[in-house]
């Protein structure tokens, strides 16, 4: 491994396969990188876009560039909210007050801009280059119009990054070099954790787990675990002990009411597991599941917490 990707680790096959590219100079129109999230695929596409307009041994001028966004020939889509008419990007979303409670989307709109974005003459580089972050939640017609740029990329290259690439057109997987990055095993995980700040107290142990290798999914999981507020936790542990209906009702009230509805699905998915761990149910699953469904599907969140901790606390009497 060169040290233009000595920070991404564990992706050793990833990594030998974005050197080739750079060091033969067969550098293809648009590559696909798939794998869980948060373990090094922004990373190696920050590191292989250096490669591309430095060379192999990359820069750290540029470096510096690209990480804070500040190139003139990269053009950074992630998905979107639609928030008053305006595409408000998903990482700015929780700072701006956004409604999570549907999926953010990467719309035509922005498969449009990219697509002008590729058509202009770069300033520095030898193309435009453009990185698709969350490719997995593009909408239909933006899938097609993103398939038609992919036919004709001209002198620039797009680099998908994709949790899901089974959830991508057939034809568009067929025009991208795929390079699969895996989970970390655990001397990997334990050295990105080493590097990041630590956590104010220490993890429950469902985190890890939730984290299934990797490190990224993990400090997300630490930043929903330290939002969520204090006792609602505690009063969620109690359920499905044959609570009181009325504690049920209340439970439900304050949850919908104190989280949005991704912090919502998160904490379900914590739940989840720990009701699992303390005893295996298929009943107590299934309903929890049917709840999850509820929350995606637009059900009034209130309702379906209500009558779902209702249904557990008469699954446990």
């Amino acid at each position: 491994m060169t040290a233009l990707f000595a920070d991404v680790l564990g992706q050793q096959r990833a990594v030998a396969l974005l050197e080739a590219s750079l060091r033969c100079r067969r550098l293809a129109p648009a590559y696909l990188l798939s794998g869980p999230e948060g373990v090094g695929r922004r990373l190696a596409a920050l590191r292989f876009l250096e490669g591309v307009i430095a060379g192999p041994e990359g820069s750290s001028l540029l470096r510096r560039r690209l990480e804070a966004g500040n190139h003139p020939d990269l053009l950074w889509v992630e998905p979107t909210y639609l928030d008053k008419g305006q595409l408000v990007p998903a990482s700015q979303a929780l700072d701006r007050g956004i409604s999570r409670r549907s999926p953010p989307q990467l719309r035509l709109e922005q498969i449009r801009e990219l697509t002008r974005f590729l058509a202009r003459r770069p300033v520095e580089a030898a193309g435009c280059l453009v990185v698709l972050e969350g490719a997995e939640a593009m909408a239909e017609a933006a899938a097609n119009a993103l398939l038609k740029t992919l036919e004709e990329p001209g002198r620039g290259m797009v680099l998908l990054i994709c949790s899901a690439p089974e959830q991508l057109l057939s034809t568009i997987r067929s025009r991208c070099q795929q390079i699969r990055f895996g989970r970390l095993g655990a001397d990997s995980m334990a050295r990105v954790l080493a590097a990041a700040p630590p956590p104010p107290c220490p993890d429950p142990p469902e985190l890890l787990e939730l984290a299934a290798g990797s490190p990224g999914a993990l400090l997300a999981h630490r930043l929903q675990w330290q939002g969520l507020p204090q006792g609602l936790v505690d009063r969620l542990q109690h359920l499905p002990g044959g609570s009181d209906p009325i504690e049920a009702l209340s439970l439900a009230r304050d949850l919908t009411d104190a989280l949005d509805g991704e912090q919502q699905l998160w904490l379900l998915q914590w739940w989840q597991l720990v009701l699992w761990r303390r005893r295996p149910d298929a009943a107590v699953a299934h309903r929890l599941e049917r709840l999850r469904r509820q929350l995606l599907a637009y059900v009034q969140p209130r309702l379906a917490w209500e009558v779902a901790l209702l249904d557990l606390a008469g699954l446990a009497a």
